[in-house]
């Protein structure tokens, strides 16, 4: 079974991201594929912060990389980039953690003037890591997601259409590249 793991950069454990990646999760659970989440703000702060490469959970959290086929990179857009948190973890994968995985990037801002932070700020970075297909990410705007009585996020027949036509096309990519 291919394994994909979730990679999530909002510092808040209920943002509009978190919603959004509720959404994805649940298309590549039925797609019948083992899915990991790492929420990096539940990674110890001092770790990320002074870049303990041999901390336990720095470790693990690497190696859950190192064991996925493919990476769902979620972040939410501030100050026309993805966060800092995300960006302190990322700085802890190996050079080339990302070599041979599918990657499909995901951002929640609250302008379209943020829209290329996708393109201009994560993708360099995801290439550094060693990634090489890289799927045409998505951008969702705040007010694209919105929450119902049960607290599940809601999401705008537009967002809802492009998010899983593009869950659907890295599950593509995932099946067609496990199966080689």
């Amino acid at each position: 079974m291919a394994k994909v793991v979730i990679i999530s950069g909002s510092p808040t454990p209920t943002s509009r991201l978190h919603g959004v990646i509720e959404v994805a999760k649940s298309e590549l659970l039925q797609a019948g594929l083992e899915v990991d989440w790492i929420k990096v703000r539940d990674l110890p702060a001092e770790d990320l912060l002074y870049a303990k490469f041999d901390s336990e959970a720095i470790v693990d959290a690497s190696k859950r990389v190192a064991e996925a086929d493919a990476v769902f990179v979620a972040t939410p857009v501030y100050k026309a980039s993805y966060t800092g948190v995300l960006k302190a973890f990322l700085d802890l994968l190996p050079q080339k953690g990302l070599e041979r995985k599918i990657v499909l990037p995901l951002a929640v801002g609250g302008t379209y003037a943020h829209l290329l932070a996708i393109d201009y700020a994560l993708k360099p970075v995801l290439s550094v890591l060693g990634a090489q297909n890289i799927l045409q990410g998505v951008y969702v705007l705040d007010k694209q997601v919105t929450w119902g009585d049960q607290g599940q996020a809601i999401l705008d027949d537009e967002i809802t259409s492009r998010l899983k036509e593009s869950v659907t096309e890295f599950i593509q990519e995932i099946k067609w590249h496990t199966s080689r």
